[in-house]
């Protein structure tokens, strides 16, 4: 069974609006079993949780832990409307997922091949697989979009 990431990019896409619509950074993301089914969708709430570990990408993995009763995710894709960060991928590497797939880059923060590339460090215990690009221009709008009504 083959994975439509523009369908669930699609979808991370929305979560992000959802964030931007309450003026977080506008970040989604959504968490797919091997199956193709959505396991969970999440978008940024730390200034809304007070909790700056609250990224799209850390509360969609929490999601899914509590469903499956299992902090380990192995097999699943997350899809994120832009690059994880540090604390992000090391969650990603920890809950063993098997694939990451993001639109737009981040220079400044980007720890799947940006700034740092996380899933080819060797001295870490897994590799998710990393495929960037997809809705780059959509996500990259997104964001852009957001900064420049804040400014």
């Amino acid at each position: 069974m083959g994975f439509n990431h523009l369908k669930f990019m699609k979808i991370a896409i929305e979560e992000g609006k959802k964030a931007g619509q309450i003026d977080e950074v506008p970040i989604g993301a959504v968490l797919v079993a091997k199956t193709c089914e959505v396991i969970a969708t999440a978008h940024n709430q730390m200034i809304r949780l007070s909790d700056p570990t609250a990224h799209a990408e850390i509360l969609a993995l929490r999601s899914a832990g509590r469903i499956s009763g299992n902090y380990r995710l192995a097999g699943t894709t997350l899809y994120i409307t832009v690059e994880p960060c540090v604390m992000c991928m090391g969650a990603i590497i920890n809950a063993r997922i098997y694939r990451v797939v993001f639109g737009a880059k981040d220079p400044k923060w980007g720890a799947a091949g940006s700034l740092y590339d996380f899933a080819s460090d060797r001295r870490f215990n897994h590799h998710p697989e990393i495929i960037g690009g997809i809705c780059e221009e959509e996500c990259k709008r997104l964001m852009q979009e957001f900064f420049k009504q804040r400014r």
